[in-house]
């Protein structure tokens, strides 16, 4: 009997105003054991590079037997790369150069070769003949553009970067007449710093 009893009684009116009774008077608390919160991630995309060949390294003629060269600082022969991108950002910068320069039809080859002073790097685009030492690097090798400054050549502030090349070639004695041609590959990237 007494079972039946509690039974009526958990069912009751009276117990229900005492269970609202109990939560308006005992004051809840807010326990949080966890919390949540949002962030985002954010990334600025730069400018991609560009690079050009803005002049052919010119020898201009050459006599069967004597060697010719042009410098790294001459204004109307030197080769010159222009690299445009963002401003500052740290490049890698590869050159890839011939040993021979050919005729057209490949009938013949001559010697071109490049020294470890044979190229400069201005960050200032200023002229081949005018470029010192604070405006980039002057008179470095060519191939090793790669270390410059530890970490590689930077975009100038302006966001263009020019190479200026020079080299030397050495025909035979009995070098075949004609127009010869060897490529220059300017290969170029951002290195992250």
């Amino acid at each position: 009997m007494k079972a039946k009893h509690l039974s009526k009684f958990c069912r009751s009116p009276f117990l229900a105003f005492l269970i609202s009774l109990l939560l308006l008077v005992v004051p809840m608390q807010t326990v949080v054991g966890q919390d949540v919160a949002n962030g985002q991630a954010t990334a600025t995309v730069m400018a991609g590079l560009v690079v050009t060949a803005v002049q052919d390294l010119a020898f201009g003629n050459v006599l069967q037997g004597v060697a010719k060269s042009t410098p790294n600082d001459n204004d109307a022969n030197s080769g010159v790369f222009s690299i445009t991108g963002a401003a500052s950002a740290g490049l890698s910068i590869y050159l890839t150069l011939p040993d021979y320069m050919a005729l057209a039809d490949g009938s013949d080859r001559m010697t071109i070769a490049f020294s470890s002073t044979d190229a400069t790097v201005d960050t200032t685009v200023a002229t081949p003949s005018t470029v010192v030492a604070g405006d980039g690097w002057v008179d470095v090798n060519p191939r090793g553009l790669g270390s410059l400054g530890g970490g590689g050549a930077v975009v100038g502030t302006g966001g263009q970067t020019n190479i200026y090349l020079g080299g030397k070639v050495t025909p035979a004695v009995d070098q075949s007449a004609g127009a010869y041609t060897g490529d220059l590959i300017c290969t170029v990237a951002y290195n992250g710093t």
